[in-house]
């Protein structure tokens, strides 16, 4: 297709700006669901329930937003991370107080494991990014408890996102490995978002150290398993 001035438009690129745009809205939308959220009483459970769904998909759609972006520029130049020092501790606490409102509703018990006072540079926003689908994810599947570990070991970042749901599929165990290529849309799962993490660890390296992700079963709390490891 060509534009009035004779010049091939950048399907992509234009792809992208709408991507940004409606990612703004959605933002503006999560952030009335929550507003919303605070000032319903707590004994009206079928508001909460329905305000619970909301927040609980408009996350999964903000994600599956900044993935396209992410990846369309990683096409374009490598997906661009920019590291800063980090303190984990405070990583973790925004992270949880954006769902904090959820947990009790949904009869959650989240808790944190983490060593004190850790510190590495990263990309605060993208890891944080990663980090929250895992969580979103382990709220929708985990029956009453969630635990988010988080230490060093061997020169490593670990952190680990457990619940105690019935754990990971085999075939999304197998798809954890598998390169964009390779994956295919099956019931309603495309693999995108275990690409995407992969991609944002990897991102991180340190020499010969590259970031890597790991999917597992078991653990603390007998459901799935989700390590990230950084250097």
């Amino acid at each position: 297709m060509a534009s009035q001035s004779g010049q091939l438009i950048d399907f992509s690129t234009v792809l992208a700006s709408a991507v940004h745009d409606m990612k703004s809205s959605l933002n503006l939308l999560q952030q009335s669901i929550d507003s919303l959220n605070a000032t319903v009483s707590d004994e009206d459970t079928k508001t909460k329930t329905f305000l619970s769904t909301a927040h609980y998909e408009s996350a999964r759609l903000n994600t599956g937003l900044v993935q396209l972006l992410s990846l369309y520029r990683a096409e374009m130049e490598n997906l661009p991370i920019h590291e800063d020092e980090c303190h984990i501790e405070d990583l973790i606490d925004n992270m949880l107080l954006t769902h904090q409102g959820y947990f009790g509703h949904k009869n959650l018990t989240f808790s944190v494991e983490q060593a004190p006072g850790l510190v590495r540079y990263l990309d605060e926003q993208m890891v944080t990014l990663l980090l929250n689908d895992i969580l979103v994810n382990a709220m929708r599947y985990g029956q009453s408890r969630l635990l988010l570990s988080a230490y060093e070991q061997d020169g490593w970042l670990i952190i680990s996102i457990e619940d105690d749901g019935p754990g990971y599929p085999k075939d999304m165990l197998q798809a954890s490995s598998l390169d964009m290529r390779d994956i295919v849309i099956r019931e309603g799962r495309t693999g995108l978002g275990l690409f995407f993490a992969r991609a944002i660890a990897a991102a991180h390296h340190r020499g010969e150290r590259k970031g890597e992700i790991n999917l597992s079963n078991g653990g603390k709390l007998g459901g799935s398993v989700f390590t990230l490891k950084l250097p």
